[in-house]
């Protein structure tokens, strides 16, 4: 009824955006910017929430997805002047973390783990394996730099100076997407860049997070005992939920139990 009575004062309203999973590029990945943009859109455009609050559960991924999906969230938060509170579940590291601190708040659980501000690159080398069974590798490249870190070649040490050249470069803009985002909140004596990972109640104490908090209390408390929540989410294709693609779903949930399995999850 108030929607048709404009002077009648409606019932806060808040947007849940759940963020739940690794962060990667491929269009089956849980998190990535093609498939979220259309739903970080419509929870800040709906109506007008008073606030849009941030269900994160994610041991990250990509740092070019992180960085479009938290960029997303702040463009539509200046824009619309909508608040954005972000509620860590069990993990929010690394891209998990930079899409938390797109926030103007961040609270979790106490024994959520929170951190890992570093970048990794994993990868392996089977050139012995290949050798020791007759197989012969044949690459042909132009560019001598086009085969770099190839797993089935010795490794170069010159290949590995340049990938650290790279993660380092990925290393400073998560950094200053950090120091920019959580500014004077961070203790100043203590290096929190270096990939470690802690728990909420440390992560309060160097200013990574706010403080301690569940969205439901957070929010009454903020907005009363009458706050209603949207939940938005990204669906999963209709080939997917009937079971067409088992096979790469299936590759998927190994990778995504690895990258959860590093914090202990």
């Amino acid at each position: 009824m108030n929607n048709w009575m404009p002077f009648l004062k409606s019932d806060p309203t808040v947007a849940v955006i759940r963020l739940s999973g690794v962060i990667g590029g491929q269009p089956r990945a849980a998190l990535n910017d093609t498939t979220l943009g259309p739903v970080i859109e419509k929870a800040f455009r709906k109506g007008k929430p008073d606030a849009v609050a941030l269900e994160i559960s994610s041991p990250g991924g990509s740092p070019v997805q992180s960085s479009l999906i938290g960029s997303r969230i702040r463009r539509l938060a200046d824009e619309k002047k909508i608040p954005v509170i972000a509620f860590v579940e069990d993990v929010a590291a690394s891209g998990g973390y930079w899409l938390a601190a797109a926030a103007d708040e961040i609270y979790a659980d106490p024994s959520s783990v929170v951190g890992s501000i570093g970048v990794i690159s994993a990868s392996f080398g089977v050139h012995e394996f290949i050798e020791k069974n007759g197989i012969e590798r044949r690459v042909y490249t132009a560019g001598k730099s086009k085969s770099m870190l190839d797993p089935f070649r010795p490794e170069n040490p010159e290949d590995v100076a340049r990938l650290k050249e790279l993660l380092e470069d990925i290393h400073v803009n998560f950094k200053d997407h950090i120091t920019t985002r959580r500014g004077a909140k961070l203790v100043k004596d203590r290096d929190l860049f270096t990939g470690e990972i802690w728990l909420a109640k440390r992560a309060t104490d160097l200013g990574l997070i706010d403080g301690i908090g569940h969205i439901g209390p957070k929010m009454k408390e903020r907005f009363g005992d009458k706050v209603r929540y949207r939940r938005y989410g990204a669906r999963r294709g209709l080939l997917s939920r009937i079971g067409a693609s088992v096979i790469d779903d299936a590759v998927m949930g190994i990778e995504e139990r690895a990258a959860y399995a590093r914090f202990g999850l």
